[in-house]
């Protein structure tokens, strides 16, 4: 196959394709192996699939109905190019009988529509607004696996990890925001076996791009004194949106606005030297050139000095996540967090605030006991030694998967260590964050 993104090459029998990916799957799900010719993206979703403790018989659940569903669905920035999704493939889907899908970020749909016969077919399988459809949830699917890859995919038939999928066929594009380049969720078409040619791949690409340039349009310029955006999660350089402008800060600066940000009345040059520096012979000089140079780089006005404070407000992502947090919205709150604060870092006051973040999100996770929203943790890079979640995951979805993972962590726990080496110069107490 000369194009791995694409289903099914020109030529190829698609019955034929069939067999081979089904006799593929069967191998997979009973002895773990990828046989060709899976493609690569396939193969590395189905292994996704079978970490997250999906399994090949399993079904989509329904998350949101009715009242929630809508309210859901009008605060979602993709409502602003529902018009637009129906405009370029309604008429597409509904002559082709297929279904025209967009969900969320997090692989949730929020609208499915199309042909009506098509629809009703969907709604066996729970292909219906409201049901999660991401790829830890479902498995391998155009729309959840857009998603977590990033990326435009096509899948074909029995390349769905879940059965009762495989009679489909689908291609998704993901759809960013494009003042941030974060990932606001995905259009997809989803039907027969005609939709393997390569045209409805570039078809859902081309969508996804005319929706990202009409919010372009749509989002009006940031007026005077609105907050600038810092993201400073999953990290070591926040990115500040400041007046159109992305600035991508170095790792001082970064724990500066970090800091800065969480106190807008300002802190002294004693407390930043405090907060940032581990080493007592730092001298204030230096903190100064620091500031001076980020101010600088932001341009005149915004930082002031006397105490040290930003003028205007800046809207962090660490702020977004605590607020969800703090109002009982868990779900909101751990899609807003997209890693541990500046990972790197080890001035005193970021590793606080870092694992105080952390700590407090895996304590509602598991509190809640939702399953999809621990396996999302615990398959994270920051989560995938974190013994309380893979145990408070062993207890809500004990697959074999599962179980085998947490008796590896408390193995790992309980062997013996080696002796630690002596100190040397700084402080390396924190070389790996806490998740």
């Amino acid at each position: 196959m000369t194009d791995p993104w694409v289903a099914l090459e020109p030529g190829a029998d698609p019955s034929e394709r069939v067999r081979v990916l089904r006799r593929a799957h069967e191998t997979f799900t009973t002895a773990g192996t990828v046989p060709r010719p899976v493609r690569s993206v396939v193969a590395d979703s189905w292994r996704r699939s079978a970490r997250a403790g999906v399994g090949p018989d399993g079904s989509a659940n329904v998350e949101l109905t009715d009242g929630a569903l809508g309210a859901y669905r009008a605060e979602h920035p993709l409502a602003r190019v529902m018009p637009l999704f129906r405009e370029l493939m309604g008429t597409f889907a509904a002559d082709g009988e297929h279904l025209l899908a967009v969900c969320d970020a997090h692989g949730r749909l929020l609208w499915v529509e199309g042909h009506p016969a098509t629809r009703h077919r969907a709604d066996r399988m729970n292909f219906v607004p409201g049901a999660l459809w991401a790829e830890s949830a479902v498995g391998t699917n155009a729309p959840g696996t857009a998603v977590a890859i990033g990326r435009p995919v096509q899948v074909f038939a029995a390349e769905h990890f879940i059965r009762r999928v495989q009679p489909w066929t689908c291609a998704a594009a993901p759809v960013h925001d494009p003042r941030t380049g974060r990932v606001l969720g995905a259009v997809d078409i989803t039907g027969g076996d005609g939709l393997a040619h390569p045209h409805s791949l570039g078809f859902v690409q081309a969508v996804a791009r005319a929706a990202e340039s009409q919010l372009a349009l749509l989002s009006p310029p940031r007026p005077a004194g609105e907050a600038a955006g810092l993201a400073a999660l999953g990290r070591d350089e926040a990115r500040l949106l400041l007046d159109g402008r992305r600035i991508t800060l170095s790792r001082r600066h970064s724990e500066l606005l970090v800091l800065l940000a969480r106190h807008p009345e300002g802190l002294t040059g004693d407390e930043l030297l405090c907060a940032l520096y581990e080493d007592e012979s730092v001298t204030p000089v230096t903190l100064r050139a620091e500031l001076a140079r980020l101010r600088r780089l932001l341009g005149p006005g915004l930082l002031a000095s006397r105490p040290y404070r930003l003028t205007a407000p800046v809207e962090s992502d660490v702020a977004v996540v605590e607020r969800r947090l703090a109002a009982g919205a868990v779900t909101a709150a751990v899609a807003a967090y997209t890693g541990p604060l500046l990972p790197g870092s080890q001035a005193p006051a970021v590793v606080r605030l870092r694992r105080r973040l952390a700590d407090g999100l895996r304590a509602a996770l598991i509190a809640r006991r939702d399953p999809d929203l621990l396996a999302d943790w615990a398959h994270a890079s920051w989560g995938e030694d974190d013994l309380e979640v893979w145990r408070a995951l062993t207890v809500v979805r004990p697959t074999a998967m599962v179980r085998a993972r947490l008796e590896e962590l408390e193995s790992e726990l309980t062997a013996p260590r080696a002796p630690a080496a002596a100190p040397t110069g700084r402080a390396t107490w924190l070389q790996r964050p806490r998740p």
